[in-house]
């Protein structure tokens, strides 16, 4: 077991004072509450359809084309945000299998399996292609955005104040 060593010198009461009540901080709470912002913040992000950059997201086909909101035809996608919270950390995400395509984009070929054609609807015309090359644009909603990092210092600083 390694041990680390420090020594004080000088008018160390107030210090001392403080880190004693550090010691008495419920850490879990502290964690909980910055977990729950960032999961209200990631969820927000499918509101604005913004990343946590505050770059617009590319425009589905489906909301151009029928209205509405990209990455909300459901809500199956946004209401699978969850925050985890331990002893030593938290996490925010989701175990969505479309999560990953969405926040990172993706292409895929799309190849007939029942039929000999793949028939789809693009622009009001209806077309037959035995497959098609999709290419998927990401749209990040995960991550941590600078109103998120100050929120966090915002919420530590007013722990320590106490």
């Amino acid at each position: 077991m390694s041990s680390i060593r420090a020594e004080l010198s000088g008018d160390t009461d107030e210090l001392l004072q403080r880190l004693n009540r550090l010691g008495n901080l419920e850490t879990r709470g502290v964690l909980n509450s910055i977990a729950e912002g960032l999961r209200t913040s990631t969820v927000e992000r499918f509101t604005e359809e913004k990343s946590p950059e505050g770059k617009p997201w590319k425009t589905s086909i489906r909301a151009r084309e029928e209205g509405g909101k990209t990455l909300t035809k459901t809500t199956q996608l946004k209401t699978s945000i969850r925050s985890e919270v331990s002893e030593s950390g938290f996490a925010v995400g989701t175990n969505d299998i479309r999560a990953a395509t969405h926040q990172f984009g993706d292409e895929r070929t799309i190849r007939a399996k029942n039929k000999k054609y793949l028939t789809f609807k693009i622009g009001g015309q209806w077309k037959k292609a035995a497959s098609v090359k999709v290419s998927i644009p990401p749209r990040p909603f995960l991550g941590v955005s600078e109103q998120d990092e100050q929120d966090i210092k915002d919420a530590l600083e007013e722990i320590f104040e106490e």
